[in-house]
């Protein structure tokens, strides 16, 4: 059976937030949601997932980052940092379209309909969530301390809407003894999910195009990944399809390597002639390419038939 390839990657996140969030019984657990502990935790999810999630079998590498560069050693993350590399020299941003826990509930949300068209972002926005990295994520763990020298992991404590939703909200809701201790900083953590989930209404994925850190380091990457995106020349006419199609508002023939793709497939599945491939070594394959020279013709245009043989007349033949 042929399944569209839309539905195929939503089956892909899906199965991906399953593997990620498989204790879901810690929910329910006797005296209050509880954290799986196990062995598993050491690893880290490549999409943003949070520790404090009950259900979360692995950790967010986010996370884990600030928790090493924030302790009173000031040590550095050989594994988080190579993890992150590595993943994202791999896959790039196919890990925020396909593998990513949140991007799933943003994706969720965005289907919503609405009586009015979808919005876009100015184009500055994209750029938000690289501050985001360097101060919340880099700079403040280190730089702020408390009085024993330890950092704060600033991004979970301060913005991070998938540890609000998934680990915050839950653990207070089951654990009437935290509840007392709810405090200004909750409060503002509980209006900046609200204003993030309602923004990813009319905006699609509106946290991973502004706020993500995660989406910041493999949008870097995106440039240099083994999973890549090319557009055959021979085969694109330029009809726009694709770039209309994006709700990542990436033109991919203009930039098929852009640092906002999320390798979602939906440029390639709207590409009339089949230009646009999207995988690991793409980039060396060849069209084989129609000798048009004595036309000057693309081999893609279909508009006329100047480029066709000629059916001979009586007078060509004598």
């Amino acid at each position: 059976m042929n399944i569209k390839q839309s539905i195929r990657r939503k089956l892909i996140q899906i199965a991906a937030f399953g593997l990620s969030n498989c204790h879901v019984g810690n929910f329910a657990a006797k005296g209050g949601a509880k954290l799986y502990t196990g062995p598993w935790k050491q690893f880290c999810n490549p999409g943003l997932n949070c520790y404090s999630c009950p259900a979360a079998s692995v950790s967010c590498p986010i996370g884990a980052l600030q928790a090493v560069t924030g302790s009173m050693k000031f040590d550095f993350s050989f594994y988080v940092v190579g993890f992150l590399l590595a993943a994202g020299v791999l896959l790039g941003r196919f890990i925020c379209g396909f593998l990513c826990p949140f991007g799933l509930i943003q994706e969720l949300l965005a289907a919503i309909p609405l009586p009015r068209r979808k919005l876009r972002l100015p184009r500055f926005a994209k750029y938000i969530k690289y501050a985001v990295l360097l101060i919340f994520v880099i700079i403040l763990p280190v730089a702020v301390t408390n009085i024993v020298g330890m950092g704060q992991p600033a991004f979970c404590q301060y913005i991070c809407p998938s540890g609000t939703l998934l680990g915050g909200i839950p653990l207070l809701g089951t654990h009437p003894e935290l509840q007392q201790t709810i405090g200004p900083l909750f409060a503002l953590k509980m209006t900046l999910l609200v204003v993030i989930l309602a923004a990813c209404v009319p905006v699609y994925r509106f946290f991973c195009k502004t706020l993500c850190p995660l989406g910041a380091i493999y949008g870097l990457l995106n440039k240099v990944s083994f999973y890549r995106l090319t557009i055959d020349e021979n085969k694109c006419i330029r009809c726009g399809k694709c770039a209309r199609v994006c709700l990542m508002d990436v033109d991919p023939v203009k930039s098929p390597q852009s640092i906002e793709c999320i390798r979602c497939g939906a440029c390639a599945a709207a590409c009339p002639t089949g230009a646009i491939r999207i995988g690991f070594g793409v980039f060396a394959r060849r069209e084989k390419t129609t000798d048009s020279s004595t036309s000057g013709c693309s081999s893609a245009c279909a508009s006329c038939s100047g480029c066709q043989p000629k059916t001979p007349t009586r007078e060509s033949e004598s």
